[in-house]
């Protein structure tokens, strides 16, 4: 029998907590209890945003006994290293734990450290998290109790390179990742590079070549199979408030025709609720995509060897809360794309 589950988020206030806060809202099978925010406490949410009228919930200071009290299931939206500190207490008190940080996707404690700059404080759970990019690894999220969320730019990489590299159409571990993203990516706190006058009318490469989500993109790389992995990855701040597209660059025979590649995408996610596979040579837009759980998909040869991938994926949704929510659904046993397709985006 299915049951409403009561939620908690974690962190509600930032901009993938309220994007986490909009489809929960309106998710028939969840009940939103408590919203946290340690900046934002005694707000009301609808109050910070208005496109949520109608909701009475107020934002409360970060409790974990609380929180382990009153809920269920707890989303955490909070930044990178604070989920980890969190994480093992709520798993304790028997919660489901959607992590929409960065601090179980990596397997090796050492990697994270070394891109994160701390120790792991709980690397006995990394083995137990589960990976949580449903599309390319499903099997391993029913009855999930700590379900690790991808970043934006490795769900939409990861997307696209994925069906060229179970197929076999890769012959080496060279891979080329350029990534744009909205400003909305680097979360809603401003700062130099993201305030209006940096950001408008301009395009800028950040972190080329130390970007965290490298390691990542390289473990999701070799879990896929491909061997001696070896990412170069240029992300790119745009000046729009949400969206992302990664081009993927993937050496192949020069002899595969692009319809022969786009057949293989277009079979590999066949049935897929938020995967589209546009026609051979058409590439996504960001705008298809906007406040959606959905990634676009467009697949181009150029005659040299390389295969071309573009997705285009909205970063706050299935880039992160969409896919937290759809994570979810899958660990509780709930319809994959349950309140998945109600409600405006929230800005």
């Amino acid at each position: 029998m299915i049951t409403v589950v009561s939620v908690a988020i974690v962190g509600a206030a930032g901009y993938a907590g309220a994007e986490l806060t909009r489809l929960v809202l309106g998710h028939p099978l969840m009940d939103l209890v408590t919203v946290t925010s340690s900046a934002d406490a005694g707000r009301r949410v609808s109050e910070l945003y208005p496109a949520l009228a109608g909701c009475d919930l107020v934002y409360v200071p970060h409790d974990e006994a609380a929180i382990a009290e009153a809920v269920e299931l707890a989303f955490l939206a909070v930044p990178h290293t604070a989920a980890m500190a969190i994480t093992p207490g709520l798993l304790e008190a028997g919660l489901t734990v959607i992590d929409a940080s960065a601090d179980f996707r990596l397997r090796d404690p050492k990697v994270f450290s070394r891109w994160y700059g701390v120790e792991h404080v709980c690397p006995d759970l990394l083995s137990d998290a589960v990976y949580g990019l449903p599309e390319l690894w499903r099997e391993a999220l029913p009855g999930a109790r700590l379900v690790a969320c991808p970043g934006c730019y490795p769900t939409a990489t990861l997307l696209a390179a994925a069906p060229a590299i179970r197929a076999g159409l890769v012959i080496s571990g060279r891979v080329v990742v350029d990534a744009k993203s909205g400003v909305s990516g680097a979360g809603r706190t401003p700062s130099a590079a993201t305030n209006y006058v940096s950001a408008a009318e301009s395009i800028t490469a950040y972190k080329v070549g130390s970007h965290r989500h490298t390691p990542e993109i390289t473990q999701g790389l070799g879990d896929l199979g491909l061997t001696d992995v070896r990412v170069t990855f240029s992300p790119h701040l745009v000046p729009m408030s949400r969206g992302l597209l990664s081009t993927v660059y993937l050496e192949v025979d020069p002899g595969l025709s692009v319809g022969d590649a786009h057949a293989v995408y277009a079979a590999h996610y066949a049935g897929e609720p938020f995967v589209t596979v546009h026609a051979p040579g058409v590439m996504p837009s960001t705008s298809e995509v906007r406040g959606s759980n959905r990634a676009h998909i467009g697949v181009a040869t150029d005659g040299t060897g390389t295969l071309i991938v573009s997705a285009a994926i909205d970063n706050l949704v299935k880039g992160t809360a969409g896919q937290a929510v759809q994570c979810a659904n899958l660990a509780l046993g709930y319809e994959e794309t349950t309140g998945l397709d109600r409600f405006a985006p929230v800005f």
